[in-house]
């Protein structure tokens, strides 16, 4: 499955942006679709996972009340809403597809990525 985010950009603390990941397969029924973000010289760390059937989502400790994943099975598209955001949420965020994972968090149970997009977010 290929995969393509959008909506990154430049934001002012405390403000908003959605991501987007377009998938070129139906993934409902078939893929559980994770976000996972990377900060300049830190690991790559899950921040979200919606699972194939959409009955459970997971989130990071740290965007916990934030962040909501979502998915428009029409489109083909898994979305994360960030409220709030923070300077620490300066990174590439990438979203990535599985058919099964036993750790949401753990990149590799995850097949296929995104290239990724950049959010910086100014204090």
């Amino acid at each position: 499955v290929q995969l393509v985010e959008s909506g990154g950009g430049l934001v002012q603390s405390g403000g908003s942006l959605r991501l987007s990941c377009a998938a070129s397969v139906v993934t409902r029924d078939f893929y559980a679709i994770a976000w996972f973000r990377q900060a300049p010289g830190k690991e790559r760390e899950g921040v979200s996972y919606i699972s194939s059937s959409d009955a459970e989502t997971y989130y990071a400790d740290s965007v916990k009340g934030r962040f909501t994943i979502s998915r428009d099975n029409a489109k083909n598209t898994v979305y994360l809403q960030m409220n709030s955001l923070r300077p620490d949420g300066t990174a590439v965020y990438y979203c990535a597809a599985t058919r099964g994972t036993y750790d949401w968090g753990w990149k590799d149970g995850y097949d296929s990525w995104g290239q990724g997009t950049q959010v910086t977010v100014s204090s």
